[in-house]
């Protein structure tokens, strides 16, 4: 596994990914139409994990690091904390390391909108909050698969508020936008984590809707730095992590202080 890097000026692409873009291992390559649990198809699309910078591959070595069990990724938007986390759930799937993806995160949106204002089941009801997690699921199986994996509890999705008294086994936890989570939230999920779990919980602490005071993402990692525990780490993204557009920088300058 990589050690951390420090906070010194990075270059645009590591050492270790320019190798990897020199054998075009950064394009989706085909492959044979692949069985998941023997009965869903992942499309014919490759599931690599390529770092573009020296942070992505610090993050994608604790994504894989079955030493770490609970990962914490922080930064802004684009730096690939979601599409990344995704991506290792579906290729722990894929290769037997989980039996499950659960999805999860904090339902706090416009006017605290609630799930009983939101029409459907349960998955409908989540649909639109764990839809940038689903988006990426799409890119690698159809959707017909996904959806007789969620009726097969394949995959899981599940707001925060109905994890108190569980405990998850042999499954992938992607905890998303917990920037907006309290800190009893963040304590409650952590402690769901059972055997064969890998947790990642990413957010942007800078893009918090919380307003009751400190959030859990933030609270949980300033505990982490203060006492770090074995198992357990953090992964801070910044601007040079960027890859969606290269204008979010730019904008997200204009909002600076807000």
């Amino acid at each position: 596994m990589s050690k951390r890097r420090n906070n010194r000026a990075a270059p645009e692409v590591s050492h270790y990914t320019a190798q990897l873009n020199q054998k075009n291992y950064h394009r989706a390559q085909p492959e044979h139409l692949t069985l998941v649990n023997d009965n869903y198809h992942l499309q014919r699309k490759r599931i690599e994990l390529i770092p573009k910078s020296l942070n992505q591959e610090t993050y994608i070595d604790l994504l894989t690091d079955p030493a770490r069990h609970i990962v914490f990724a922080t930064g802004p938007a684009g730096t690939g904390k979601t599409m990344l986390a995704v991506m290792a759930a579906i290729k722990a799937l894929k290769e037997g390391e989980c039996k499950k993806i659960i999805l999860t995160r904090p339902a706090v949106g416009v006017d605290d909108e609630k799930h009983g204002f939101l029409p459907g089941d349960l998955n409908q009801k989540m649909d639109p909050w764990v839809r940038p997690l689903t988006d990426i699921l799409r890119e690698y199986y159809r959707p017909q698969d996904i959806a007789s994996m969620m009726e097969d509890g394949v995959i899981e999705i599940s707001p925060l508020a109905f994890m108190r008294g569980r405990t998850f086994k042999n499954a992938f936890i992607i905890a998303d936008e917990f920037q907006n989570s309290s800190l009893s939230q963040a304590k409650m999920l952590l402690t769901r984590i059972g055997e064969g779990c890998k947790m990642v919980i990413t957010g942007d602490v800078e893009q918090t809707d919380h307003k009751k005071g400190i959030n859990g993402l933030t609270d949980i990692c300033e505990r982490l730095q203060k006492q770090g525990v074995k198992g357990m780490a953090v992964c801070n993204l910044d601007e040079r992590d960027m890859q969606r557009h290269h204008l979010i920088k730019d904008i997200l300058k204009l909002y600076d202080g807000e």
